[in-house]
Parts: C-alpha cells; sequence; structure tokens
C-alpha cells in the first residue's frame, strides 16, 4: 500500500463529499428515508457514499472496500480492507446539529492504520499522515493541497480529575452509571467520530461508549486515536477493539488516554 497516495485520496474524497452533505444540508429540505434496520438515511449519505465509493475503487481496485451504505459489500474475508461511513451522525444531520463527520480507513490485520475524520460543519480535519502520525489540519481547505497542520496527542490525564466526552444522541443510564466510577471534573457531549477526535486532541481524556455501533463509525476516528496515541478497547475485558468482525458489529467499547486508570464494567 502507497500510504502517501492512499491518505492525499481519502483526505481529497472526504473534502469533496462534505462539500456535496453541505450543499444538501444548507438545502429548504432533503428527503430521510428509513433503512431495514430502523436507522436514518438521507440523501447526503447516498450521495456522499457514491463519490467515495468510486474514488477509492478507481484509485485502490485490489483493496477490499467496504461502506455502510452498500450491504452486499458487507461479505468480507481480505485481512486489509478500506471502510467507510460517508455521513456519521444522521440524527444530528437532520437536526441540524452540525456534528456529522465524513470517516474513511484503512483496515489492516484487524486494526486502523489510517484514517481521515472530516467535520464539514465544524470545519474541523483530522487525519493520519503517510507514518501514521495524526494530524489536524487548519483551514480553509483544499482538495488538492494539504494546508497547515499540528500534530496532536491525547492527553497527560489527572484521574482525579478527568474530561469525559459521551455521546450526543445516544446517552443512557448505562454510560452515567459507567461514567460515575471516575473523579469527573468536565463533561462533553459530541455526536458522531468527533468524540474519537476529542479524545486525540486531548480535549477530553475518555470516551465510554455503551451502546450498539459498527465498524464503519469508528474505524476512521480508532485510526486517529492511534496515530495520537490514544487507544480503544472492549468495555467488558479491555482487549483491544479489532476490525473485521462477521456482520461488522461492535462490542461497547472504551476510547482513552493510556494514563487513564480504567474501571472494570
Amino acid at each position: 500500500m502507497n500510504y502517501t497516495q492512499l491518505v492525499e485520496v481519502m483526505r481529497r474524497l472526504a473534502l469533496e463529499a462534505g462539500d456535496k452533505i453541505m450543499e444538501i444540508y444548507n438545502s429548504d429540505d432533503f428527503e430521510v428515508k428509513v433503512k431495514s434496520d430502523a436507522s436514518p438515511v438521507t440523501e447526503a449519505d447516498e450521495a456522499a457514499d457514491a463519490l467515495i465509493s468510486a474514488g477509492l475503487r478507481a484509485a485502490f481496485p485490489d483493496v477490499a472496500l467496504v461502506t455502510e451504505e452498500q450491504a452486499d459489500s458487507h461479505d468480507l474475508e481480505a485481512m486489509t480492507f478500506l471502510i467507510v461511513d460517508p455521513l456519521d451522525g444522521t440524527k444530528e444531520f437532520i437536526n441540524r446539529r452540525g456534528d456529522f463527520t465524513v470517516n474513511i480507513a484503512l483496515v489492516e490485520d484487524g486494526i486502523p492504520t489510517r484514517g481521515v475524520v472530516y467535520a464539514p460543519a465544524r470545519d474541523r480535519m483530522f487525519f493520519t499522515n503517510a507514518t501514521g502520525k495524526s494530524l489536524e489540519e487548519v483551514g480553509p481547505f483544499s482538495p488538492d493541497t494539504i494546508g497547515e497542520t499540528k500534530a496532536i496527542q491525547v492527553s497527560d490525564p489527572d484521574n482525579g480529575a478527568l474530561m469525559v466526552v459521551a455521546s450526543k444522541s445516544h446517552r443512557d443510564q448505562a454510560t452515567d452509571d459507567y461514567i460515575n466510577k471516575y473523579a469527573v471534573k468536565d463533561m462533553k457531549s459530541a455526536g458522531s467520530s468527533l468524540k474519537f477526535c476529542l479524545v486525540a486532541t486531548g480535549e477530553a481524556d475518555i470516551y465510554p461508549r455503551v451502546g450498539r455501533t459498527m465498524e464503519w463509525d469508528t474505524a476512521a476516528g480508532h485510526a486517529v486515536l492511534n496515530g495520537a496515541g490514544g487507544q480503544v478497547v472492549r468495555f467488558d475485558d479491555h482487549s483491544p477493539l479489532a476490525y473485521g468482525k462477521a456482520g461488522f458489529a461492535n462490542p461497547f467499547f472504551i476510547a482513552y488516554a493510556p494514563g487513564v486508570d480504567l474501571k472494570e464494567a
């Protein structure tokens, strides 16, 4: 895999998909449908998926591709694959709350090693470079040229005063019960894969997810967090969260800066 080319292509496609998403987001109205699993999907999801899929297949025809919106791609035997959530945070998009992201990642041997997370309504762009280190790019963003970037790194957390980030749309009692095991200084709510990025930049120390997610929801954010020195582990036994699972469903997990003293579930 040519990682330099991969990063350039993933970043460009994320920006182009973000432009398409924002066109629809800023329109007077857009169509919302319900998928077979009862989750919503919009024309923005579908347009972004088509754009990203075409771009990745053209650039990397020999690499398997998994996307949320193409159910027929979900029978996978490859150890290396690209995985895409073209619009993570559809509920945030529908409610025009802004916390939605474009997510593209490369998984190798069960580990997300490269990824891009772009939040077009927030003007925030996070990605791993060719060596796997994570950066935040400061806009304005050009599809063809990477602009000013800064390296990002997880926090050195104070276990007596932790910063916690939790889901905006999927907060529940089980999540609160787990968070209450910690000494919390402050709490943030965020939508989509931005929660991983807030841990990656040190804006939060820990993100517990006690709820359903799929691999395409988490892979890009996981890659960004890995590249910033963070970790993502299963909620039940604290083993690394792995990818390429049958059906692509994730167990509950915890994303965190390694200095956090993890509590048992």
